[in-house]
């Protein structure tokens, strides 16, 4: 070598995700900074940390892997963050699916509340609350 320099290379595992199937019937590849870029604006603000949000990528990620599928629908992964969003923030999880459900009216966003309030009522998603024990 005439540069005289030292060259590394690393071998790592190559991860294989399904493609995506897109509402419009496109398929792309699955990129994980999608899901993470959702996952920190539902998340702003709220008493969820940088490890849980992470952990919750992850999960989606092994879930896509073991599926065993050569494509996904988008539906899939959306509504797998909405089901794991609200165990972790309710707060996060009503902005996600404001944006991801794009509620058509007030009437429709105010009926998912509805239906999140009854689940919390029967012991489904638990309320969030701050410090102080108050609701947040």
């Amino acid at each position: 070598m005439q540069c005289k320099r030292r060259f590394t290379t690393y071998e790592r595992v190559e991860e294989l995700y399904p493609l995506i199937v897109k509402k419009d019937g496109r398929r792309e590849a699955f990129d994980r900074e999608k899901i993470l870029t959702g996952l920190k604006k539902a998340c702003e603000k709220r008493p969820v940390s940088a490890d849980q949000i992470e952990e919750t990528v992850g999960a989606i990620e092994r879930l896509l892997q073991g599926t065993g599928e050569k494509e996904v629908p988008s539906r899939v992964i959306g509504e797998e963050v909405m089901r794991r969003l609200q165990a972790l923030d309710v707060v996060a999880y009503v902005r996600f699916a404001s944006v991801y459900r794009s509620f058509r009216d007030v009437d429709e966003f105010m009926k998912e509340l509805k239906e999140l309030a009854g689940q919390s009522k029967a012991g489904g998603a638990k309320p969030q609350t701050g410090e102080d024990g108050q609701p947040s």
